[in-house]
């Protein structure tokens, strides 16, 4: 049994955690929605699961909701489910599969890496912006505006509005946890309403005045099935504009406290002696921003972990305990900066994969090579404190001297 709200968990999880995957490679225990989940605490059945086409994000349309337990969805959230309804992450084939291919269609690999001029300016132009105070804070001063300007600007949405993307997505990300307050709530779904507005009026701008950008493709494309309906593009453009952040400002601040933390790797890092592309890879893994990711069974014949599982039942995959098991990473809960192992599950996989994974490298790249040439000398002023979140995993701020 693993309290997800015990102070002291969220500030470290991973000493429960670590125990808990050692002790056992599975475990079950009820949520506060009542519904009881089968957690996977080990690296090989969690990647297995992830590309597991017998298991699905929703019990939809395999299952019904009472079927597998869940109450009717709640009228006074309707603006939130309506943004979900649509998204990615809520998904199957085959919708999933014709919005991903739209959406695929511009996060090439050329067309990331042709970002790579306009990341660097924006790096350069906050660095140096904070390196000129005493002490700055990481994620307010640096990693939420870098991050929030560069996906605005590959989705083609109005850089100025930046602000309230960010306000927006951090009130609806609190529903993804596994308990919400009833303030948390009522808050996600006024902005979700209020996002949901914004989009509309986007999407018709877009229509009459198209660019060049991922917005404008989405609001004009046809495909077989015809044009994507307002609430199809309203739910993508959430998704990627929330997504498009929330990793990448996570993944750099607990990233940088673990590597600052570590003796020797920001030298390693600042002589270049360790390339920023390889660095980023153990940031990534060591302390990684999502530690939580869940699906439903929605065939017979399924086992993991010595358990055979029946349709209706929940398994919730523990990304940061897959991350530290000692059965495929060597020595992992050592900060070791030159590892390069790219086979963490901190992107997930299968159908559900990280679409913006590869962008999310190059920024995290970026930052990290502009810092050590920009703020060589960076270190931490004091221990940064968590959030008080267990899925997103990150800090409420991360006070640095250049």
């Amino acid at each position: 049994m693993i309290d997800f709200s015990d102070p002291e968990f969220l500030q470290d999880p991973y000493p429960v955690l670590n125990a808990t995957r050692e002790a056992t490679p599975i475990f079950d225990q009820m949520g506060e929605d009542g519904i009881p989940r089968w957690f996977l605490t080990r690296y090989d059945d969690i990647f297995r699961v992830l590309r597991d086409r017998r298991l699905g994000r929703v019990p939809e349309p395999i299952m019904s909701r009472a079927e597998v337990g869940l109450p009717p969805l709640r009228s006074d959230w309707g603006p939130y489910n309506d943004v979900e309804q649509w998204s990615l992450l809520m998904l199957e084939p085959p919708e999933h599969r014709r919005l991903r291919q739209l959406v695929y269609r511009e996060f090439t690999p050329k067309r990331i890496e042709g970002l790579r001029p306009v990341i660097t300016a924006h790096a350069d132009r906050l660095l140096l912006e904070a390196s000129e105070r005493p002490q700055f804070d990481l994620l307010a001063d640096f990693a939420q505006p870098f991050s929030i300007h560069v996906i605005a600007e590959l989705l083609g949405a109005p850089i100025e509005d930046w602000p309230l993307y960010l306000d927006w997505s951090h009130r609806i990300v609190k529903m993804y946890e596994l308990e919400t307050t009833g303030d948390q709530a009522a808050s996600a779904v006024q902005a979700s309403a209020e996002f949901a507005s914004w989009c509309r009026d986007l999407i018709t701008e877009r229509r009459a005045r198209p660019t060049d950008d991922l917005i404008s493709g989405l609001c004009t494309v046809e495909t077989s099935d015809g044009r994507l309906s307002d609430s199809e593009i309203i739910s993508t453009i959430v998704l990627l504009l929330n997504a498009g952040h929330e990793a990448t400002v996570n993944s750099l601040g607990n990233g940088l406290v673990s590597l600052l933390n570590s003796p020797g790797a920001w030298e390693s890092v600042r002589s270049t002696q360790v390339p920023s592309r390889t660095a980023i890879e153990e940031m990534i893994r060591f302390d990684p921003p999502l530690q939580l990711f869940e699906r439903w069974v929605l065939a017979d014949g399924v086992s993991y972990a010595g358990r055979d599982f029946e349709r209706g039942d929940k398994i919730a995959m523990l990304f940061g305990s897959a991350n530290r098991d000692p059965r495929h990473f060597e020595d992992p809960d050592e900060f070791l900066v030159d590892r390069g192992d790219a086979s963490h599950i901190t992107f997930g996989g299968g159908i559900h994969t990280c679409i913006g994974a590869p962008l999310a490298r190059l920024e995290l790249s970026v930052a990290l090579e502009r810092m050590a040439a920009l703020t060589p000398n960076l270190r931490l002023v004091d221990a940064p404190t968590r959030k008080p979140a267990f899925v997103i995993h990150g800090y409420e701020s991360v006070s640095l001297s250049a």
